[in-house]
């Protein structure tokens, strides 16, 4: 199996219990609204990182629009931020195995051979060890897609450019998913944090690629994937966009979230 990635948040965002993870994601997912029919597959997704009661909800809606391409997406290309440990460009984990409550996941070593190659691109295992953003990301992949390899970049001190080079190196076709984990704004006032939050998902959507971190704390791969996108000519679509407040209650300080799917003509179905 070689070297694994233990759960850093497990007991902390999301539960540390297989048996009640997966009926908390589950849950999750079947409440998400249904997309109508002919909605496509998602080629990335943007889905938020706080524990699973905070941000959960607006993290379902967009893993829930998956669910059409169990067994056809067999990568996932991982891009968040890091929080704990400072790094030049995007880090990769001195590891073989990210490991979840509920079960281990291969990172895909000829992907990781290949990002070797670029510049931007380093190995950092600190940088991984308690970095959550990817982690929280985890269970819902599994419950959503079921058996996949992934390639894991915490993402620090880098250019929109050197992400979005990262990317369209790993692009692929229908069986590669790209997710980019990202809350939005950070303590202010319920209905600031509406406001401030809503000129954020205009942006997104409109694939600029200025996205400040104050916006974003992710604001570095969101930025890359915007990039990326309008090489590939994918569409954005806003799929929620809520805050801490509508979901666990307390209006003074709260943090905001964002769901969006981005399409191409190759993965409509």
């Amino acid at each position: 199996m070689g070297k694994v990635r233990s759960p850093a948040v497990a007991g902390l965002f999301y539960p540390a219990s297989a048996a009640q993870l997966s009926d908390e994601v589950s849950t999750l997912l079947a409440e998400s609204p249904i997309p109508a029919r002919g909605v496509p597959v998602p080629k990335a997704i943007i889905a938020p990182h706080a524990g699973y009661v905070y941000s959960g909800p607006i993290a379902a809606t967009a893993y829930a629009r998956l669910a059409p391409a169990r067994g056809t997406i067999t990568r996932v290309i991982l891009a968040g931020p890091v929080h704990r440990v400072p790094v030049r460009g995007l880090a990769l984990p001195d590891a073989d195995v990210l490991a979840t409550p509920l079960g281990n996941i291969a990172i895909d070593q000829l992907a990781v051979a290949a990002l070797r190659r670029l510049p931007q691109v380093t190995i950092s295992a600190a940088a991984h060890a308690r970095e959550h953003s990817l982690e929280v990301q985890l269970p819902f992949l599994q419950k959503a897609l079921g058996n996949f390899s992934i390639v894991p970049l915490a993402v620090g001190d880098a250019s929109a450019e050197e992400v979005a080079e990262v990317l369209d190196l790993l692009w692929g076709d229908d069986e590669t998913l790209i997710v980019v984990s990202s809350d939005l704004s950070h303590y202010l006032s319920y209905d600031d944090a509406r406001n401030f939050d809503r000129a954020t998902a205009r942006a997104i959507l409109g694939l600029r690629s200025d996205v400040s971190h104050e916006q974003a704390c992710g604001g570095t791969p969101v930025n890359g994937l915007a990039v990326a996108a309008r090489r590939h000519g994918l569409t954005v679509e806003l799929l929620d966009l809520r805050n801490s407040g509508d979901t666990a209650g307390d209006h003074s300080r709260v943090v905001g979230y964002g769901a969006f799917a981005y399409y191409g003509a190759a993965n409509v179905r």
